[in-house]
Order: C-alpha cells, then structure tokens, then sequence
C-alpha cells in the first residue's frame, strides 16, 4: 500500500489545483460576462449633448454632437469580416459651440481612401471612447503616407491639434462622403475564460489518467 501512496498524493493534490484552476476561470467568465453586459448597455443607453468636461472614465458614454469637419484627417489601418479591409477616418470636428475635438466617422475601402473629403456639416449620435489598440509590437504611424495603425487618442488629439476627445460615430445626419460609421461594440473585448476553463479540465483529465497509469505499472511490478 506504501507504494501507492506517493503517487495517489501526487495524484489528487494535481487534480485539485487543475480542477480549481478550472473553476476559477469560470468564475471570471461569470465577472467578465456580467462586465460586457454592463458595458453593452451603456453603449446603447439614451445620448446626451457632449459634456464640457471629459475623461476616460466616461468610456462608453452615448453623446450627440454637431458640427463641422475640418478636412483634416487620420486614416487608421482597419477592416472587418464584412467590410473587408480599409482604414478608419478619424477628421478633426470643430462642434457647434466651438470646440475642437476627434470624431472618427467610420471605414472607406482601399479604393476611397483618397476620395474627396472636405468640411462638411454633420449632425453625430455615438460614444465617447479610448481604445486600447497599441502593443509593443504596434509600429509607429507613417506620417508620410497618414496611415496609422493605431487609435491611439493623445497622439492623434496632438497630430491634428485638437482636444483629447474621441467620439466614435453611430450614426450621422448630413453628407457622410461615402464613410460608413462602424459603432463601438464589444466584439473586439476578449472572452477566453470558458476555453481556458476547458483546458485546465482537460489538463486536470490527463493528469488523473497518468497518475492512473503510475499506479497500473506499480502494481503490475509486484507481480
């Protein structure tokens, strides 16, 4: 029986800590999904006119604004499975009570990228957002050709010389020049927990089926 021991210790002290390790990613699923909810629902909750004050933690925030864009744009590398691949216009907006601000309008594809875009008035129903698009790995905009492969807001604000404010379009009224709004969502906020949940499972699985095997040959020498 002593011979058993070891392994069986080794064994189900193993399995615990896969198995709660397991468990605790389904809790955090829990969290993260309760999380998504919250957001969503701000995302789609009744708009406001665009407070005099703003900061990150308004994320999300559904706003109004009107006003008129300057010309001068960001285009940021982009796309999406029905869209294909393009670049967001992010353009400088100057609102009806004078405050300039950043107002990404939505996608165009490679072949209207260039198209003509000058100031026009628009009439904005969308969400106040910072996204959090830049890695290490993300490289620098290329300011001779405005493409951008980051919506990063403090370098676009000082790169076209407005506000730190990023309104993302929902939906706008007025000549939208061929840009289609692409809404904030929470398509692009990961939600691994359940796969990582199996995984520790599988892993917990594996580890009682090799403690099994231990056992089988430990006793197959004794005979």
């Amino acid at each position: 029986m002593r011979r058993y021991l070891f392994p069986l210790i080794l064994g189900a002290v193993g399995c615990a800590i896969l198995v709660s390790l397991g468990l605790w990613q389904l809790r955090r699923l829990e969290w993260k999904e309760d999380m998504l909810a919250g957001i969503e629902s701000r995302i789609g909750g009744a708009p406001v006119p665009l407070p005099a004050a703003v900061d990150p933690t308004m994320k999300y925030m559904p706003v109004t604004v009107s006003g008129t864009t300057t010309g001068d744009e960001i285009d940021v590398l982009s796309g999406s499975r029905d869209l294909g691949g393009g670049y967001q216009v992010v353009s400088a907006f100057v609102t009806d009570d004078g405050r300039r601000i950043l107002l990404d309008r939505g996608f165009v594809d490679q072949d209207h990228r260039h198209a003509p875009r000058p100031p026009v008035h628009l009439e904005v129903r969308g969400n106040l957002h910072w996204p959090d698009e830049r890695g290490p790995s993300t490289p620098a905009p290329n300011l001779a050709e405005n493409i951008w492969f980051a919506r990063d807001v403090p370098a676009m604000a000082q790169a076209l010389g407005t506000e730190p404010v990023l309104v993302v379009a929902a939906e706008v009224r007025g000549d939208a020049q061929g840009v289609t709004p692409m809404p904030v969502g929470i398509e692009g906020i990961p939600n691994n927990h359940l796969s990582y949940a199996i995984q520790w499972f599988m892993i917990a699985l594996a580890w009682a089926g090799m403690t099994a095997g231990l056992i089988w040959r430990i006793r197959r020498r004794q005979f």
